[in-house]
């Protein structure tokens, strides 16, 4: 059954990654890269500290900062357990993928997908109740996780558990947060 979960990933994978035309291809390449969303991420900073304030927007940045390095250990700790190659690396499918950068790290899971999504749950939680305009920070992952499947560089199913353990991680990252606060700030 396993096996042939993996085949029906790489099956996914070849037909996905097939969709992408060249005309499509280096946007595909701007969004997979971190850099270029720094704009978003002034944006929602901004965010915090305008409905937060100073202090609890500082204490936001620090706390932001800590948790993205706990998601991508996170990661890393996970991808040394699955060990599993990257379809650009996979000698079965690579031949069939379009690819146009060549990670050379583990597939499962996607990092982009897991810290995206971490990232996104978290600062709608935090900030929903001040603004309803932050859940269209959501395209954010969806975005940046969609290039790596169209990059050839990920499975679909690194992304989809990717993306449900860092829904979790933003979750679970909300309530420490929101613990936090009420200790700090009383």
């Amino acid at each position: 059954m396993f096996e042939n979960l993996i085949n029906l990933d790489k099956r996914a994978l070849v037909y996905l990654n097939s969709l992408g035309s060249s005309e499509w291809d280096s946007f595909w390449l701007y969004v997979t890269n971190q850099r270029h969303w720094a704009p978003v991420f002034i944006v929602v900073l901004f965010l915090f500290f305008k409905f937060l304030g100073w202090k609890k927007g500082l204490f936001s940045l620090l706390f932001i900062a800590f948790f993205v390095a706990f998601s991508d250990q996170f990661v890393n700790m996970i991808r040394s357990v699955f060990e599993r190659l990257r379809p650009n690396n996979d000698p079965n499918i690579s031949e069939g993928l379009r690819t146009f950068i060549n990670p050379q790290s583990y597939s499962f899971i996607s990092g982009h997908a897991t810290t995206s999504m971490a990232l996104t749950i978290f600062s709608i939680r935090v900030l929903r109740g001040f603004t309803k305009y932050i859940y269209i920070f959501l395209l954010f992952p969806l975005f940046f996780a969609y290039s790596r499947l169209y990059l050839g560089v990920h499975f679909p199913l690194d992304i989809l558990v990717g993306s449900s353990v860092g829904f979790l991680l933003g979750i679970a990252a909300y309530r420490l947060f929101s613990f936090s606060l009420k200790a700090i700030f009383k």
